[in-house]
């Protein structure tokens, strides 16, 4: 039986392939954002557990200024990196949010292709569906002319067998 053969099976692959190649791209902008993430929650949690441990150990009796002095710098430090980081975030943001739509556009790609494949698949099960009915009318319409041949001559063999039978 005849195979379907898609002549742009090559142009199917790369699209599938560029489409592969923009989610690797979008997985790596989406690991560097969670990375940020991670970090900024870091900071985070180091304010809150030094903030806690000022206010537990630090405030009670006689206070050190200058140890909450040190600690204000390091509070400030720590915003500033926060901001740094938030800065970083907003520019991977933008990267991601382009990763994406490259990605949204290398599938919509390959979907084109992927749809023409089953159009011209279905068009050419049709045509081999076509063929098929016209073989076996062909077929059909020899066994019935064969069929109409082999009966005519067994009524004309008959005929002649009953004028043999009258001439005797």
């Amino acid at each position: 039986m005849a195979r379907f053969v898609f002549q742009l099976d090559g142009v199917l692959r790369q699209r599938k392939l560029a489409e592969e190649q923009k989610q690797r791209d979008l997985a790596v902008v989406e690991a560097e954002m969670t990375a940020l993430e991670a970090q900024l929650r870091e900071l985070d949690q180091s304010v809150q557990s030094t903030t806690a441990d000022v206010r537990t150990n630090h405030l009670i009796g006689r206070l050190d200024l200058n140890f909450l002095a040190a600690h204000r710098r390091y509070i400030a430090a720590t915003q500033r990196k926060a901001l740094d980081l938030a800065e970083r975030m907003a520019a991977v943001r933008v990267r991601l949010d382009a990763a994406r739509k490259a990605l949204a556009e290398a599938a919509r790609e390959r979907k084109i292709i992927e749809k023409l494949r089953e159009k011209r698949e279905a068009e050419w099960k049709a045509a081999q569906a076509r063929k098929e009915m016209a073989a076996l009318d062909e077929i059909g319409t020899r066994i019935g002319y064969e069929s109409g041949l082999r009966q005519a001559a067994e009524e004309q063999a008959e005929s002649i067998r009953k004028l043999a039978e009258q001439a005797s």
